[in-house]
Formats: structure tokens, sequence, C-alpha cells
């Protein structure tokens, strides 16, 4: 399905490209985490970029056919610290994407209606809301030097969603199968 707006492709370029950075830079800060001795706070890096991923997927997907050079403007946190600063960073831009971008992006889809970029765009503002979450949780423990004591964690392939611990039957966002998930 091709995206008929340019402003609803724009966003989903834009989406692309800030996606496929948080999942590479929560690779990177996932190896920071286990050499400082907090190999849970790295796992939970490792899963949340593999939800990057997915929704990074899921907005190149939407975008087709489409063929061609962009420039793709995305913010992006850059740096590398001790892991309480890279969680901050990790943080900041999850509370980014809840509270600025995808919700504009989401209602530009709508008005647009561009269903496949309204899908996107809810199943990666659904996921970033717990990735905030979780990334709180873990600086807390972080920032006493300690690591997080978390359980496995569950990735949706299609969606995102993460969950920690027994994950529900379905997901609850897009309702893939739980046997689906990816485990960390």
């Amino acid at each position: 399905m091709a995206v008929k707006n340019a402003m609803t492709a724009d966003f989903l370029r834009s989406a692309y490209g800030g996606e496929s950075m948080a999942h590479m830079r929560y690779l990177i800060w996932g190896h920071v985490a286990a050499k400082e001795g907090m190999p849970n706070i790295g796992r939970l890096f490792e899963a949340i970029a593999y939800a990057e991923y997915a929704h990074a997927d899921n907005h190149f997907r939407v975008l087709g056919d489409e063929k061609g050079d962009h420039t793709v403007a995305a913010g992006a946190v850059f740096g590398v610290g001790k892991t309480s600063e890279n969680l901050q960073g990790a943080i900041d831009g999850e509370l980014h994407e809840i509270n600025q971008m995808y919700p504009v992006y989401l209602e530009t889809a709508k008005f647009q209606d561009e269903k496949g970029a309204k899908i996107a765009f809810h199943y990666a503002l659904e996921a970033e809301k717990i990735h905030a979450k979780l990334f709180q949780e873990a600086q807390h423990y972080a920032k006493e030097e300690k690591d997080m004591p978390i359980e496995e964690i569950y990735i949706c392939p299609v969606c995102g969603f993460t969950h920690v611990g027994h994950p529900p039957d379905k997901c609850p966002v897009c309702g893939v199968d739980k046997n689906k998930f990816k485990v960390f």
C-alpha cells in the first residue's frame, strides 16, 4: 500500500530514522551496562532495541514501493556515558516520542486517512509508553550502581509490545499470539 500524502510519508521516514538510531544506540548502551556489571539492564536495552527494530520495520514497510533518496530529519540522543546517564538519554527519547512525536504523527495519519501509517504509529506509541517506564525503573537501580532484578523480557515482533515476566496469551496491542514473542 503506497502512502498518498507527502506529510505522512515524511513522518514515516523521520520515525524510521529515529527508531533505527534508537535500535543501534540501545545495543551500544546495553554493552556499556553489561561491562559495568549490570547484565540485566544490558538485556533490557537489547530487548527494547529489538522493539525499536520492529517499529522501524513497520514504518519502512508502510512506505511501500517508494524509491529514491531522502534526507531524513530525526531527533536523537548521542553520546555514551555511565549506564545511569545512558538510561536518562533513553528516557528522554522515549518521552519525546510519547509526548511530542507520535501523537502528532498519529493524528496526521488519521487526518490524511493513511491506514498503514496510523497502525504503525499507534503500535510504536503504545510500546514506547512501556519502554519509558522500564527505563525509569532501570535507572533507579543504575543510580545505586545495582543491576535491575528482572525476569525474561518478551517482545512482540509485530508491534514492539514489551513485557517482563510471564506474557499475556495474546499481545494486547496487535493481538499476535505469545508464541511469536521474542524472548530476552
